[in-house]
């Protein structure tokens, strides 16, 4: 089968970062089904493994993380889906990606495919859907009745562009994203952002005009996306008492928690990839979280955030865009559709 992989960890701009490659097409055991793939985003972590992960044993190892397919074979112990079921998921992190013609997945991490979107769509969505999911419900336990001030930094990426489509769905929060360039200033705005402010300036003075002006309660949660350790006596001077604070980063630098305490502030990480690691008793919560966002998808309460669509799913369409997601300027997500 036709598979995008790497052999070496390299620089993006080397010839050899990703390479086109033949494999032998996998064979769906358990409870995994065959996905014939039809269209893949890229995602950050795509691009932290390629760096930090050499193969093992010198074998191709294939990235990706996202994807909207066909179910073509299944294991012996697969209950919920069958062959020509159309799917997506976000994969697990241990095994093969899926930016190969066919991938083997486990059906407790993968939903029902929005009959809404186009495939290209819906590729889009996956991964980052689960994580502000998860970050939301499971790890800050907001409820529709919460009240309070959601603040999102770096709210124009991925997962920030589906966290403020479900903020404003699904809870009474008021969103306040930041976001420093016009085009991603529009974009989170666009997307349901109540506020909007620019994370190259003092966040906290920023949203305490908000706060002073009647137009914001103080800031109960905040989510991190990127760049935490820049951000983090901002973030922890500006949340109110007995906040929360969420990240899903990796901070270039070590974060002080012991700023924490005088607020009684709490800390949660979010890694949507924690579930099918360890096989948890509720892995299969990923399944039921998907097919949840399927729906809102098609009741047309949330809305796909493809912004740019490069192509076949190829070594030379995947290298530009790693290296568009290293470049740190992302709005929204990287699509790529067919082999």
């Amino acid at each position: 089968m036709k598979a995008v992989a790497y052999l070496q960890s390299l620089p993006i701009d080397h010839a050899e970062a990703l390479l086109d490659a033949d494999l032998p097409e996998p064979e769906p055991t358990g409870r995994d089904l065959r996905v014939r793939v039809a269209a893949v985003s890229v995602n950050p972590v795509d691009t932290k493994i390629r760096r930090g992960v050499p193969p093992a044993g010198g074998q191709p190892k294939v990235l990706g993380w996202d994807a909207v397919g066909v179910v073509d074979a299944v294991g012996e112990a697969v209950t919920l889906f069958k062959p020509g079921d159309r799917v997506w998921y976000a994969g697990e992190v241990t095994r093969p990606g899926s930016n190969a013609e066919w991938q083997c997945v486990d059906e407790r991490i993968v939903g029902r495919a929005p009959a809404t979107l186009s495939d290209a769509q819906a590729a889009a969505l996956p991964l980052t859907a689960v994580t502000a999911w998860e970050l939301l419900f499971d790890r800050f336990g907001i409820t529709p009745d919460t009240r309070g001030t959601l603040l999102i930094t770096g709210a124009a990426g991925g997962v920030g562009s589906i966290l403020i489509q479900l903020a404003r769905q699904l809870t009474a929060l008021s969103v306040v994203a930041t976001a420093s360039r016009a085009a991603t200033q529009a974009w989170v705005a666009e997307l349901g952002a109540h506020h909007v402010i620019d994370h190259r300036q003092p966040l906290a003075a920023q949203v305490q005009r908000l706060v002073d002006g009647g137009l914001i309660a103080p800031v109960t949660h905040a989510a991190s996306l990127t760049h935490t350790e820049q951000h983090w006596d901002q973030l922890i001077e500006l949340l109110a008492p007995q906040g929360k604070l969420a990240l899903i980063d990796d901070p270039a630098a070590p974060l002080d928690v012991l700023q924490l305490k005088r607020k009684s502030l709490s800390l949660h990480w979010e890694l949507m990839f924690t579930r099918s690691l360890f096989h948890t008793a509720d892995m299969q919560a990923q399944h039921d979280v998907l097919n949840r966002v399927a729906d809102l998808v098609d009741a047309q309460r949330l809305r796909s955030t493809l912004v740019e669509h490069f192509g076949a799913i190829n070594a030379a369409n995947l290298k530009r865009a790693h290296a568009q997601i290293e470049g740190g300027t992302t709005r929204g997500k990287i699509v790529l559709e067919g082999f």
